[in-house]
């Protein structure tokens, strides 16, 4: 049995902090609206307070089915890489949830070897906000 291919993942130690957030806020998302390069920092919302756009692709579930969305935009530079969502010590965005821990995500970049291109060449398309509303 082969392993599925999948856009996205998360280290041990974002993991923590995920788990921590979802205690607290209950079930979050993650959204990449803006930065194409290594150490970008996706914003973390609680799912309930915000509205995945209708372009927006989904990356993938990191645990807990946390969603990892991403801008239509944002997808055409990232699609033929994997991202790994890690956290470090420092500030991001005020608006994201682990800015008052004093740590922010950001995310970590490789490009997809061939055959993890050609597996999601070869499966259904990412899912967008519009197959989310139907």
């Amino acid at each position: 049995m082969q392993n599925r291919v999948h856009r996205v993942g998360m280290t041990n130690a974002a993991r923590v902090v995920l788990r921590r957030l979802i205690e607290h806020h209950g079930p979050v998302l993650f959204h990449q609206s803006g930065g194409c390069c290594d150490g970008s920092s996706p914003v973390c919302f609680p799912t309930r307070e915000f509205r995945v756009g209708s372009a927006d692709v989904l990356l993938g579930q990191l645990p807990w089915h946390t969603e990892f969305w991403m801008s239509a935009d944002q997808f055409q530079l990232w699609e033929h890489t994997h991202l790994t969502v890690d956290v470090v010590a420092g500030r991001g965005s005020g608006f994201s949830l682990e800015a008052p821990l004093g740590v922010r995500f950001l995310v970590r970049s490789r490009l997809l070897t061939d055959e993890e291109a050609a597996a999601l060449a070869a499966g259904p398309p990412p899912r967008t906000g519009d197959d989310r509303l139907t």
